[in-house]
């Protein structure tokens, strides 16, 4: 049975093909084969390849979720595959400074040692330019590079899903699983969790160029919201932030790491996964690439598709599912024909505006080599003096 758990920025079709192709040259990926339908890959064609109740693809945001909630259970087994390394190198925060310590997040985004570093083809409607497209490619994926804003989306935008056919996915249904996983440093009320496992903090700041932005928005006519997640989403306000203690507070954080001592979970890094493996048109395990080895998995439940909104579709095609016509045209037998694999997918843009400030309160000085070693210092000895805060 296979399972598709995406989440984070979303993509289009031809990205994901291009994506494709490019692994194809430089030998990442590699094709399918018709073996996804021998027989042969089930586990008992073979006892020395292991088996556990659930493989879970990517341990990004949702993949680490699904293992620590999938081994709550001892009777169940989960192996947990990510293509990059761990979130912090020999179990220490401070040595993995580029990840956990909040001002230093632009170093990710412009580095591809934790980052999948992908572009866009040229996008029609954005008079072809290439995009750039961040994604994470370790544990917490694109929550250990992201600019930790805490946002769960509008509203309404789950009621219209549900309206459209998503049955269960409406706000009001949703709300309460929202409400488990976090744990807000105000407490909980109508709309936010006081006890879960992510850890959400208020960005507030006594900084005068974040409260001229603020009033600045209301003198323009928009609302001031209190909560951007509560009652009134629209507006100008603090946004909250996953950082607890002067940390980044990545699902790594929050769900895998206390799941690592569990026996029933493995969770492995440096792992391509390159294809599902099926009998018929079931899936039953995976297929990898670790220190140039490959490797083979099974399930005895689930395959579950966790790789974010690129890579899960990427690899359902690279695996024979998606639209019959293109996978012929890159030379993929074809498992299911599924049309939607890939396609109607959206991202949010960000837009810069740039001004010049009047008097010298700017955090630009932050950036001269003195004060950034100094804030690092701090950070180090304190995990403090690095705060970033959000306004919007």
């Amino acid at each position: 049975m296979l399972s598709l758990a995406m989440v984070g920025q979303a993509g289009a079709y031809r990205l994901v093909t291009g994506i494709w192709r490019r692994f194809m040259k430089d030998g990442r990926c590699f094709t399918t084969s018709a073996s996804h339908q021998n027989a042969s890959s089930s586990p008992s064609a073979n006892q020395k390849t292991p088996s556990y109740s659930y493989v879970v693809i990517g341990a990004g945001s949702a993949g680490c979720v699904l293992a620590n909630r999938l081994t709550e259970d001892p009777q169940e087994s989960v192996c947990l595959l990510e293509a990059g390394p761990k979130d912090k190198w020999l179990g220490s925060s401070r040595l993995s400074w580029k990840i956990h310590m909040p001002a230093a997040l632009t170093y990710n985004l412009c580095d591809d040692k934790y980052n999948w570093y992908y572009h866009t083809l040229p996008q029609a409607h954005m008079d072809n330019r290439v995009m750039y497209w961040p994604r994470g490619r370790v544990w917490g994926g694109s929550s250990s590079l992201n600019a930790m804003v805490y946002i769960r989306g509008h509203a309404e935008d789950y009621n219209r899903w549900q309206r459209e056919g998503a049955e269960g996915w409406d706000y009001e249904h949703c709300l309460p699983y929202f409400k488990k996983a976090q744990c807000h440093e105000l407490g909980e009320n109508r709309y936010r969790g006081g006890s879960g496992p992510l850890r959400v903090s208020r960005g507030k700041t006594n900084h005068p160029l974040h409260k001229a932005f603020i009033e600045a928005g209301q003198q323009a006519g928009y609302p001031f919201t209190d909560d951007m997640n509560g009652n009134q989403q629209e507006g100008v306000g603090w946004m909250d932030m996953t950082i607890y203690k002067g940390k980044r507070w990545s699902s790594a954080c929050a769900y895998l790491r206390p799941a690592l001592g569990r026996p029933n979970l493995k969770a492995e890094v440096h792992c391509m996964t390159t294809k599902i493996l099926f009998d018929g048109k079931r899936a039953v395990g995976v297929e990898y690439l670790q220190s140039g080895e490959k490797k083979r998995v099974f399930a005895d439940k689930e395959v579950i598709l966790s790789g974010g909104a690129v890579n899960s579709p990427q690899l359902l095609m690279l695996s024979g599912v998606g639209n019959a016509d293109d996978l012929k045209d890159l030379g993929i037998p074809v498992i299911q024909h599924l049309p939607g694999v890939g396609n109607n997918l959206q991202d949010h843009l960000e837009i810069y505006v740039q001004q010049q400030c009047t008097q010298p309160i700017t955090l630009y000085k932050a950036q001269k080599p003195f004060h950034m070693i100094k804030i690092g210092l701090e950070w180090m000895t304190l995990f403090t003096g690095n705060q970033i805060h959000f306004a919007e």
